[in-house]
């Protein structure tokens, strides 16, 4: 068996996507079993390189004996907190960052990495195999989506210093449904008031709120037949680069360089950060305020016209 832990949220599960796959390439032998979030597993059974789910509750002792693991990943942080939940299985082999703190020798930690090269290349180096970090893409969900077409804005995010501020977001969705797009506003059951007020406030009907009525893979379905999302640096814009869904991405206070959508595809990733800020803060980072609407619009417009010419192009 390979155990990989990624015990953490949304976007880490999917900026994980192209190391998970080379550690299949590397390993095509072994049941490669993932220790996540369970509440994840809709999304892990659309990971090809991903045998099964172990369930995983933040760094809690994962439930196999001692000796059942012939090769262990730790794709959850640098080391002293991780590597010793994998450690305690006795793995024949573990692939991780080097912690000088408790003896684990790998490759260097960069503070300054990209998220999907970063486990790219722990992978590459620990297990000898290639990796490609443009491997995000993943299949839409076989679920019907709740809003075909629409686009997307998810005000929402884990800390007060990602998000960017409910007005402005309700003046892009505004200006969006008055130009005839169906807007949709998701998010958590924790984010349906946030979800609410920005639907009240863009004029949009009660209907239009999918906060709290999604599930994890329900959501994906919702993003994967989107024709824009729009949103701050969270899960959501993470699943926009995994189906290839035209996003624009809203950064601060970590840069678009360290968890930004990938090289090539329809996304834009706004930042006017100078510095990196706290991503754990609970008021939005002033690069987020730098950020207004009619920058935020520009960009929507851009996209979604991109978007209709090649369907008409696709359809000569």
């Amino acid at each position: 068996m390979a155990l990989v832990l990624r015990a953490l949220r949304l976007g880490d599960l999917l900026t994980a996507v192209p190391a998970l796959r080379g550690i299949r390439r590397a390993l095509p032998d072994h049941r490669l079993v993932l220790a996540t979030d369970p509440a994840l597993s809709g999304l892990v059974d659309l990971i090809d390189a991903v045998d099964s789910l172990l369930p995983a509750v933040g760094l809690q002792p994962l439930d196999l004996a001692r000796g059942s693991v012939d090769v262990a990943v730790d794709l959850h942080g640098k080391g002293p907190l991780s590597q010793p939940v994998l450690r305690a299985l006795e793995p024949r082999v573990l692939v991780a960052f080097r912690c000088p703190a408790i003896g684990v020798e790998g490759p260097v930690w960069r503070r300054d990495e990209h998220e999907v090269r970063r486990w790219c290349r722990l992978v590459s180096e620990g297990l000898g195999t290639e990796t490609d970090p443009r491997d995000l893409r993943l299949p839409a969900p076989a679920l019907r989506p709740m809003a075909d077409g629409a686009v997307v804005i998810h005000p929402g995010a884990a800390f007060g210093a990602r998000r960017w501020p409910v007005d402005r977001f309700a003046e892009v969705a505004a200006r969006l449904a008055a130009r005839g797009r169906r807007v949709v506003v998701t998010g958590s059951a924790a984010e349906h008031d946030l979800a609410s007020n920005v639907a009240a406030q863009a004029g949009l009907s009660k209907s239009a709120v999918l906060a709290g009525r999604t599930d994890v893979t329900e959501l994906a379905a919702v993003v994967a037949a989107a024709s824009l999302v729009v949103s701050g640096d969270t899960g959501t814009a993470h699943l926009a680069s995994s189906f290839g869904v035209a996003s624009v991405v809203l950064f601060g206070p970590i840069p678009p360089a360290w968890w930004g959508p990938p090289d090539s595809g329809p996304h834009v990733a706004i930042w006017h950060g100078t510095d990196v800020g706290d991503p754990w803060g609970a008021t939005p980072d002033p690069a987020l305020l730098r950020i207004g609407p009619d920058e935020v619009l520009a960009a929507a417009d851009e996209l979604l016209t991109a978007s209709t010419l090649e369907s008409a192009q696709g359809r000569r």
